[in-house]
């Protein structure tokens, strides 16, 4: 039979000469593990009589108890010292000047928001904003979105479980065009907006993400001040100025939009190589945005006389026009928030020429 008065001594001593962690762990599965010292005298315990059995066991109870006190206790004075190691040697402090190496940048769906309202603003347009969350009113029935069309299913539009008032669907906005409509339902004519915004899909992959940016355009007067021609010069400055290039490649194409009558999908010229796309001269073409003249439809749901009054809308992805611009090669990298992205590819606030990236 083990002699427990040798055994608790040596453990005691074991646990004291523990300097690290990993001893004291060492001295807990030599005497209580698997196969340890004190597992091992429990299970001889079955050899001995009723009498012996039952001294012996007290003794083996009382041994475990003290050693399970001073293993702890040795165990929480170890661990106070390497927090204290760790805290030293991860002290910062935070009186000393800042790097410049940590000064914060402008994210590029920022700039390209910024640099698009400069553009727009110059030509006359307002910004207008509007909530996120939307009625399936605002976001598709009033702009001639019929009840079987695609866009409505649940594969393309978050809808949400609670309700409105009276009992009315709500949904996660699927463009900015609300944002029109609560404008031309609100506000005098003529009308003259842009509306930068998020907007949501039910779509992920190198070139959808399911919560992205777009800006939108809006201009409504009377039907002898405005037509196809001045949406198509309005949309070609807007290229131009954006890409900084006054002589880039832009053709109109006829297309399909239930908001719009006639619509059109706009290219601009580009080149395709092994490295990417290349915005300017070249043998093909790259889609930028959609536009038209508003539906006389969606004139008449927001009150105003498709017979006097004659508008036009466009509406374009910020994070495209980033990529594009920028030459950022996967959208889904916009919303990682990884620092040597956001260095790469943001802008410095104060800086003199924000029309190229910067590294300080």
């Amino acid at each position: 039979m083990i002699d427990v008065e040798i055994l608790e001594q040596e453990a005691l001593e074991a646990i004291q000469s523990a300097d690290t962690l990993n001893a004291i762990e060492a001295v807990r599965i030599d005497i209580m593990g698997k196969n340890g010292k004190l597992t091992a005298a429990m299970k001889n315990l079955a050899n001995l009589s009723v009498e012996e059995k039952k001294a012996e066991g007290q003794k083996l109870n009382t041994f475990r108890d003290r050693f399970n006190t001073q293993l702890q206790v040795k165990k929480n004075q170890l661990e106070a010292i390497e927090l204290e190691a760790q805290l030293k040697k991860e002290f910062i402090d935070v009186t000393l000047p800042v790097s410049a190496q940590a000064a914060g940048r402008i994210h590029p769906l920022t700039k390209v928001i910024e640099e698009a309202t400069d553009i727009f603003a110059q030509m006359g347009f307002s910004v207008a904003e509007g909530p996120d969350i939307e009625t399936d009113h605002y976001n598709f029935s009033i702009l001639n979105i019929l009840e079987n069309h695609p866009a409505r299913q649940m594969h393309d539009t978050f809808y949400l479980k609670q309700r409105g008032a009276d009992d009315v669907p709500l949904l996660l906005r699927t463009h900015t065009s609300p944002v029109q409509v609560r404008t031309m339902l609100s506000q005098e004519l003529p009308i003259r907006i842009i509306a930068p915004g998020k907007t949501y899909r039910c779509d992920s992959d190198q070139t959808h993400t399911p919560m992205f940016h777009q800006i939108e355009g809006l201009y409504v007067d009377r039907a002898e001040n405005v037509h196809m021609g001045h949406l198509k010069s309005c949309i070609e400055t807007f290229c131009r100025a954006f890409f900084e290039m006054s002589e880039l490649p832009i053709r109109f194409r006829p297309s399909f939009f239930p908001f719009t009558e006639p619509s059109a999908e706009v290219d601009i010229g580009c080149s395709r190589s092994k490295e990417g796309v290349h915005i300017g001269g070249g043998s093909d073409w790259l889609e930028i945005l959609g536009c038209g003249m508003v539906h006389p439809n969606v004139l008449r749901n927001c009150g105003i006389d498709p017979e006097e009054y004659q508008g036009f809308a466009f509406g374009m992805g910020i994070e495209r026009l980033a990529m594009l611009k920028y030459n950022i090669p996967d959208l889904r990298t916009f919303f990682e928030g990884h620092l040597q992205w956001i260095k790469h590819y943001g802008f410095l606030p104060f800086s003199v020429n924000c029309n190229a990236n910067e590294d300080a």
